[in-house]
């Protein structure tokens, strides 16, 4: 049986250096120093379905909510701020997830997380993957 989206949200939060879960408003928050991600799995005022709402970049919550309506939405309250509100009612893919809950921590945790979680310095958790410009470069000559 698949793992139900609340708990992936939750595992994957966890999953970060440092991050912290409690509960807020009557619902899980999670936390790096700041809140990044607040989870409503039974949704909110009058958004009755699952959702998350996560912090954005500058410019990232219009251009999702105008690409993909169906998925994103200005959420109440944060929403003025830039966060984001993403649909959780609907097939979601745990990549796509994975990336909005870790672009969403990187906009609130502090240099030694950020530190920690693209490994520069050891604190548990999750490292991100070398890109390809990011790798050494292999070895000339014999």
């Amino acid at each position: 049986m698949a793992e139900p989206v609340a708990e992936t949200v939750r595992r994957l939060c966890l999953a970060l250096p440092g991050a912290t879960e409690k509960v807020t408003h009557g619902s899980p928050g999670f936390f790096a120093g700041r809140q990044f991600v607040m989870l409503w799995p039974d949704g909110h005022h009058d958004d009755e379905f699952p959702h998350l709402w996560c912090a954005a970049e500058g410019g990232v919550q219009e251009a999702m909510v105008s690409m993909r309506p169906e998925r994103f939405f200005r959420p109440p309250y944060v929403g003025g701020r830039g966060w984001l509100g993403v649909r959780l009612d609907r097939r979601v893919s745990r990549v796509e997830l994975a990336a909005l809950i870790e672009d969403a921590y990187r906009c609130v945790a502090p240099p030694r997380l950020l530190g920690a979680l693209d490994g520069s310095r050891p604190a548990g958790g999750r490292r991100r993957p070398a890109t390809p410009a990011e790798r050494p470069a292999p070895p000339v000559g014999p």
